[in-house]
């Protein structure tokens, strides 16, 4: 089993998953303080002063001011400002995402080339474009006949 493991850690995309976890950790956090310290104010204040973080509701059927207020009650609540705060985190998450992959995918291309190939007309195995002799049946490829085909 340890075989296992160091063989599958010393792969490069356990690495590279690692290192994604931890990148995207951290860009999860920033992602989380522009939402609530930089869209959400501004888009409350716009709705009419409402914080979206004291948006909820108390399911005991008591009025609370705050969210923590119904929290430090031990109130149960269904806390819907919270789930907009994350739904539009996630939206900014899913579209930086996107613009990320497609600035890649327009220097890097993610599907690795196919090599060049083309079918012995003598063998029907896969053969490199340029070859003239077929490396599996040695025939000469440069010779423009058609292969005979015997009934």
């Amino acid at each position: 089993m340890f075989k296992e493991f160091k063989a599958f850690i010393s792969k490069g995309n356990a690495l590279g998953m690692a290192i994604g976890i931890v990148i995207g950790a951290a860009f999860t956090s920033i992602v989380n303080s522009l939402v609530n310290d930089i869209i959400m104010p501004p888009l409350g204040l716009l709705i009419g002063n409402v914080d979206f973080t004291n948006l909820f509701i108390s399911l005991n059927g008591a009025h609370y001011d705050t969210l923590k207020a119904a929290q430090a009650a031990g109130a149960p609540t269904i806390n819907y400002g919270m789930f907009i705060n994350n739904v539009i985190s996630f939206l900014i998450i899913a579209f930086s995402v996107f613009l990320i992959i497609k600035l890649v995918s327009k220097y890097i291309p993610l599907e690795p080339k196919k090599p060049a190939t083309k079918e012995c007309p003598y063998c029907l195995s896969a053969i490199p474009e340029q070859a003239t002799k077929c490396p599996q049946c040695t025939s000469d490829l440069s010779i423009k006949e058609e292969p005979e085909v015997s009934v």
